[in-house]
């Protein structure tokens, strides 16, 4: 990487390893004087590592970084402060029921004779954030105010404490249109002063007005840094998700492409502050794919289908009569299934078995007064781990200690158990082999040849296109296309994601 000479913070060869996993692969960073830099990746990308071993959180493996031309190894995140990087992230990392004012000088409070001297404390954090364009009472406890001040004051702290290097980690993300205007003014402001603020964000319509370049990381690898006055969209989107917009032959199983009855159908259903409205039906035998960007709200869809944040918008009908779905018990009850796209966090119980975790939820819909036998989970644990090739030496064996694959087995294993009419795939073939990422691909063709009705979510456009019937496009945390027939190419899923309508935050 060619250094610039007004960079105040640069990297060079890092790399990061975990057990089993590469998180961070010989990438390089640069980042000037008076810049926003974008820092932009899907899940997995890297993005959060990278800032970690900026900031000291990580020990970095391999490579060097320098600070102001002097070269830097902050042992943790107080090292990294103190040599003038600060980060603030989506949720404040600060303590609601301290006022304003404390929490600005929480740790290094002015004193007199011995005790803290609140009134100058309280007359310096005024005139601190009054330099933001801040005019509020700092005596009140922070949790009286908005998200959006509450981002400010750990703004005006990190830059107070640090005052080289600002990293700001979603930041907008829970803002309206207002709060992310006041947000930018500031970051502006901040960067005519000469600080190098990094800009973590999924929200494509900001990084183009508000940043000056942007980096990309994909599969812990640098993939690029550009200009952002010189990059389109379409070209930035490709950088993201490793595809060229050219049009794939598309081989759509007779399965997927199924004229089956409607089974599923939902209308203007949505949740207010996650999802908009949409409208959606699905057929027996179907699979439905869902493209879009982090963020765009494919997750936010899946939940709310499955009641795990329910609609507050619209109707639901299955095969022709009104259903209500509450929650996931309601959606379980109907024949709903739902794999969660991190499987580590919200699917797998680690430290229970193999049976245990395929059981679970067949247990959770009998209720706990009517207990699985013993016997009978080991007959369901057993025909599940032939039929769907669950690599272990012992259906005891705790599944933290299984391979990321035969964890996603797994969870499908503990739906399939339930007979599912309805089941919801959030990225079901991430962070596994290959080879198993071409046995859970079988699988869900599979499933839609036995007439199973699925939604699938998928960050892999040629796999995406590969078994679904027709594909809806994700932007902006709204459903803005449906894609079928010929229109299914990756270059039509690209261009609706690109396209610039609808640039203001979330629902």
């Amino acid at each position: 990487m060619t250094e610039h000479s007004n960079s105040i913070l640069t990297a060079t060869g890092i790399c990061k390893y975990f057990p089993g996993a590469t998180a961070l692969d010989n990438v390089d960073f640069d980042l000037r004087r008076g810049e926003i830099l974008a820092l932009l990746g899907e899940n997995g990308a890297g993005k959060s590592t990278l800032v970690k071993c900026l900031t000291g959180a990580y020990r970095r493996d391999a490579g060097a970084i320098t600070l102001d031309g002097r070269e830097i190894d902050p042992r943790d995140t107080r090292a990294a402060q103190s040599l003038g990087i600060g980060t603030v992230y989506q949720e404040v990392n600060l303590l609601g029921n301290l006022t304003v004012a404390e929490n600005l000088y929480l740790g290094r409070q002015p004193r007199r004779f011995g005790l803290v001297d609140s009134r100058r404390m309280n007359a310096d954090a005024r005139e601190l954030l009054l330099g933001y364009g801040i005019d509020i009472d700092v005596r009140q406890e922070l949790s009286v105010y908005s998200v959006a001040i509450q981002q400010v004051v750990a703004i005006a702290r990190a830059v107070d404490l640090s005052g080289k290097v600002l990293i700001l980690d979603e930041p907008t993300a829970s803002l309206d249109a207002q709060e992310v205007a006041m947000l930018f003014r500031i970051m502006r402001e901040l960067k005519a002063k000469g600080l190098g603020i990094v800009f973590i964000t999924h929200f494509l319509g900001q990084v183009y007005e508000v940043a000056d370049r942007v980096t990309v990381l994909r599969n812990g690898c640098l993939i690029g840094t550009r200009d952002i006055a010189s990059l389109d969209r379409k070209a930035l989107i490709s950088m993201m998700l490793g595809r060229e917009l050219e049009a794939v032959e598309n081989t759509h199983g007779g399965a997927a492409r199924s004229e089956g009855e409607i089974r599923f159908r939902f209308d203007g259903y949505g949740r207010r502050g996650r999802i908009h409205p949409f409208d959606l039906e699905v057929r027996a035998g179907e699979v439905v794919g869902m493209a879009g960007l982090l963020g765009s709200g494919r997750t936010e869809t899946a939940e709310t289908l499955f009641g795990i944040h329910p609609s507050d918008s619209g109707s639901a009908q299955i095969d022709g009569r009104p259903a209500k779905i509450g929650s996931p018990r309601e959606a379980i009850r109907h024949g709903f299934g739902f794999c969660p796209e991190d499987r580590k966090i919200d699917g797998i119980v680690g430290d229970l078995s193999i049976r245990e975790n395929i059981a679970l939820t067949l247990q959770a819909r009998r209720g706990w007064l009517r207990p699985i036998s013993a016997r009978e989970q080991v007959e369901l644990a057993d025909r599940y781990i032939a039929a769907l090739d669950i690599r272990t030496t012992d259906r005891e064996k705790p599944i933290r200690l299984l391979s990321g694959g035969n964890q996603q087995k797994v969870i499908l294993a503990r739906w399939l158990a339930t007979d599912p009419q309805f089941l919801i795939l959030d990225e079901p073939t991430r962070g596994i082999d290959v080879g198993a990422h071409a046995e859970i691909i079988k699988l869900i063709e599979a499933l839609c040849a036995e007439g199973l009705s699925l939604l699938v979510i998928s960050s892999e456009l040629e796999e995406l296109l590969a078994y679904s019937a027709r594909v809806v496009v994700l932007r902006d945390r709204r459903h803005v296309a449906e894609l079928s027939g010929e229109a299914m190419t990756t270059a039509h899923i690209v261009e609706a994601i690109a396209s610039q309508a609808s640039e203001g935050n979330p629902a």
